[in-house]
Order: C-alpha cells, then structure tokens, then sequence
C-alpha cells in the first residue's frame, strides 16, 4: 500500500510539498496513502463525503467546521496539495523552527496561522469578525442542547464583552490574538504525525 501511494506521488511533488508544509518526507508518504484510502471516487480528490466518513471528524461537534476548511471558497473537491497545507497547520512546531529566518514566509504552522485557521473556525460569514451570533452558533455546535439558550447568550456575551477592545460588540482578529495570548495554541492545535 506505501508503496503504491509513492509511486503515484512524484519526487518533485513530495520536494515541493516538504517545502511549503514542513512535513517529512515519510510523513507526506504516509498521508498521501491515507488520502488516497479516503479517495472514494478514486479521482485524486477528496469531497466533503468523504471527509465525513471519517469517525474522528463524524463526532467532533465542529466537524463540519473543521471540514469546510479544507475547502477554499466555492470549491467542493480537494487535491492532496490542499489537503496538506490545510493539515501543516496542526503539524507541531518543531524547536529549529521557532529561530528560523523571518525573511522567509511564516510557516502554515505557525502560532499566528494557527490561530487564523481558529478564527476562520467560529468567522462563519467570513467578514474578518468574530458576531454574537456567530459566537452563538458555535457554542451551540460545540453543547448541544446541555445548555440553555439563555446561558448560551450571557456566555457569547460576556466573551465579546471581555474581547471587544474597539466596542464594536465584535471580536476581530486582532482582539481574538489577545485574548489568546496566554493560551498554549502550539500545544492545543497540534496532531503529533508518525516521522
């Protein structure tokens, strides 16, 4: 099965997408090999259906999110390019590249692209803020119906409340950043891949 995934992926290809990602050779291997196992019309892409097949995702209360997100606007496929550079976001940031140049363009994986894939995340309009509502459905997504609408509201409440600096009773990117800054993001937004 490896090496069935290796020989459809070419040297170059795996040279480019080591680049831009940061993920090793091995790991992209492997992963190109679970896309295509996830490949259910056998195109070189991957649908929605077929992200939602798979059992981690199904359960997450933010699957759908999580799945839209690997899909730039308008698109209902994704190739392998695109679904590696989504993944590079949770690959763990390795100690030699904290101190890396900054000349270069920030990896995906960085603390600030983390946190940008986040704020997408709850950015259901994608307006660049962060709405009440949109805050709401969210956290609906995520408790179900443990919780009732009226907590729901004084939690989304007080969240803007507390991130809202400009007092435009919206979270903005800026605002959502600040509010996370004592959060341990790398550590939250990772998914130890094999090497």
């Amino acid at each position: 099965m490896g090496s069935r995934a290796s020989t459809l992926l070419r040297e170059e290809e795996i040279e480019e997408i080591k680049k831009e990602t940061g993920f090793s050779h091995s790991q992209i291997t492997r992963l190109y090999s679970r896309f295509t196992s996830l490949d259910k019309g056998e195109n070189g892409t991957l649908s929605r259906e077929d992200f939602q097949r798979i059992p981690e995702l199904a359960i997450n209360p933010l699957g759908d999110r999580i799945i839209n997100a690997f899909f730039p606007e308008g698109e209902d496929q994704v190739n392998f390019r695109g679904f590696m550079r989504t993944l590079a976001h949770f690959r763990p940031i390795e100690d030699n590249e904290k101190s890396k140049n900054a000349v270069v363009s920030e990896p995906l994986n960085s603390r600030t692209n983390k946190l940008m894939f986040a704020f997408q995340l709850y950015d259901l309009d994608r307006d660049d803020k962060i709405s009440r509502d949109e805050l709401l459905q969210v956290l609906r997504m995520m408790v179900g119906v443990n919780i009732s609408d009226e907590q729901l509201g004084s939690i989304a409440d007080r969240t803007i409340q507390e991130a809202d600096t400009n007092g435009d009773n919206s979270i903005s990117f800026n605002e959502f950043i600040k509010v996370l800054e004592k959060v341990d993001v790398e550590q939250k937004m990772s998914i130890r891949f094999l090497h």
